[in-house]
């Protein structure tokens, strides 16, 4: 891209999501899906418009507060981003560390979270000791560290087999069904977001161009078209 181009990645999208649900944002590659997700907790920063989070414009933040709202904002990725010299415990302790957690508050709530997504007993190993679908819930457990009200994942199983995936698939709606997490998540897996999501987007080109509110009457072919 040089200096007179100018490529708009999302174009004009309005979308809100209810407290306390899951929702899909589906479509093609390019389609924009990972842009508008990175802008919900403003890692991309929107020209215009606002985006509020419980009740809260993080585009009037300034940079200190927008850190501090993070903090009910977890995200998780598609490639984990763990810290290879960290064990799973280090990894999930560090948003608790780098939010002044005192120490042994900070072990024992990460002992609840890797209770939680069923990794208790890899909590000594390192990232290249897990296979993949451990690391994404060492991921989820770090992402849920400092009890976040909303979940951001970014296709979270894409580099997962089939069976791995429905393990993941199974700990998100064990969070937002237990926690009350809000999360959304975004795939371009028609069979990813049916029968997880309350609400399924399909993007086109940077616009949002359908929202379905009941997924269980989409066709898997109709979706995947309207990518």
């Amino acid at each position: 891209m040089n200096g007179h181009d100018r490529f708009q990645a999302i174009d004009t999208v309005t979308l809100d999501v209810a407290e306390g649900t899951i929702h899909g944002i589906i479509g093609a590659s390019g389609a924009g899906k990972s842009t508008l997700l990175r802008m919900m907790n403003v890692l991309e920063r929107p020209d215009s418009g606002k985006v509020i989070v419980n009740g809260l414009d993080l585009t009037s933040l300034g940079s200190r507060q927008l850190r501090e709202a993070r903090r009910s904002i977890g995200m998780i990725f598609q490639h984990f981003h763990l810290v290879g010299n960290r064990t799973a415990h280090g990894n999930v302790s560090m948003p608790l560390e780098l939010a002044k957690v005192p120490k042994a508050e900070r072990s024992k709530r990460v002992e609840e979270v890797m209770r939680f997504v069923g990794l208790e007993d890899k909590a000594g190993q390192y990232p290249a000791q897990l296979s993949g679908g451990q690391k994404q819930r060492v991921a989820i457990a770090r992402a849920l560290a400092n009890s976040p009200a909303v979940l951001l994942c970014d296709e979270p199983t894409s580099s997962l087999d089939p069976k791995t995936t429905a393990g993941i698939l199974d700990v998100l709606q064990h969070i937002n069904r237990t926690l009350g997490v809000t999360i959304v998540i975004v795939s371009h897996e028609m069979e990813v977001v049916n029968g997880l999501c309350d609400t399924v987007s399909v993007m086109e080109e940077g616009r949002l161009i359908r929202t379905y509110q009941n997924i269980a009457g989409i066709a898997v072919g109709e979706a995947r078209n309207s990518d």
